[in-house]
């Protein structure tokens, strides 16, 4: 996900005040952006990305990836779908303009140009569900939902992919543990390391990319119980928390060892959101509606989430 480091040295303000701890957003429309863009029907949706112009939005249903300007929210398809095909988490890397996509229960990672669409690399695991990624300049990284490890593609001189059998899985130890259902679910990359969250028990951790040693992260009084994408900003981090409609967002401290809560959002138009991307000052947030049923005809849509709701000085 796109990542923007602000410098050292900040302080918090919050301008805002919420009810209840909840900032109920307006859909008022702003003059550079729309309010909500419309995905092709039938698309099922889950994962999202940024390149930090363009939105790359994945398909449950076939593996597809679509491309979408937020300004205008006009897109096309970018790469066709396919039987048997899955896209759940949805990764931007920078350096070399490429897609990474988490294959969901068929075990894959996938690697694609993100101007042409081309298939580049498929790096299979023995994985329960891969589920989210992120890249940094040494590896990408994808979390695993049913087993306690994170898939490693580690990347070459000028971000060279590797060969399939030089793929890694980093065994997960320390706090982090895993139950039935569905476990760690999104992830960020820091300095400081790794961060991923616990849908199950609403629980951030610090994973060691190196040795996979965990350590939970104090969150407070925070709920992220059914915490889904995350989108880091900084220090600042954005939390989606699908069943319950809301994004959290969190201050997290230079160590991350504290996450502080700064707000927590929610929209009239969120229909069971999943992962957010961040253009400018805007959250693009994907609406999977789970429990809806996934026809060829079923209307799909991305939440536009203003981050200057809640402002900072530094």
């Amino acid at each position: 996900m796109h990542d923007r480091t602000h410098p050292s040295g900040y302080r918090r303000h919050v301008v805002v005040t919420t009810l209840s701890g909840v900032l109920l957003l307006p859909m008022t429309a702003a003059a550079q952006s729309p309010d909500r863009i419309d995905l092709p029907p039938g698309w099922a949706p889950e994962g999202i990305t940024t390149d930090g112009t363009s939105l790359f939005v994945g398909s449950l249903a076939n593996g597809a990836i679509w491309r979408g300007d937020p300004a205008s929210a006009e897109g096309s398809v970018l790469v066709d779908g396919a039987e048997g095909v899955v896209a759940v988490g949805v990764e931007y890397e920078p350096g070399a303009r490429r897609l990474w996509v988490a294959g969901g229960d068929t075990g894959q990672v996938r690697a694609y140009d993100s101007e042409s669409g081309e298939l580049l690399a498929t790096y299979p695991f023995e994985a329960g569900f891969v589920n989210d990624l992120v890249a940094t300049p040494e590896a990408v990284y994808a979390t695993d939902s049913f087993m306690p490890q994170v898939l490693v593609m580690p990347l070459g001189e000028d971000a060279a992919l590797p060969d399939a059998d030089e793929t890694q899985v980093l065994p997960l130890s320390g706090d982090l543990e895993y139950g039935e259902g569905f476990n760690v679910n999104g992830i960020v990359a820091t300095p400081a390391g790794l961060i991923v969250v616990h849908s199950a028990n609403g629980e951030l951790f610090r994973v060691d990319a190196a040795t996979g040693e965990s350590a939970r992260i104090d969150i407070g009084a925070a709920d992220l119980g059914g915490g889904d994408g995350m989108e880091l900003d900084g220090q600042r981090l954005h939390v989606v928390r699908n069943s319950a409609d809301l994004v959290v967002t969190l201050q997290l401290d230079e160590a991350v060892s504290t996450a502080t809560e700064v707000a927590t959002r929610a929209s009239d138009d969120f229909d069971v959101p999943t992962t957010a991307g961040l253009v400018g000052s805007d959250l693009w947030i994907v609406n999977a509606r789970f429990g809806t049923e996934a026809a060829p005809e079923t209307e799909y849509w991305l939440t536009r989430l203003p981050t200057d709701q809640v402002t900072e000085e530094y």
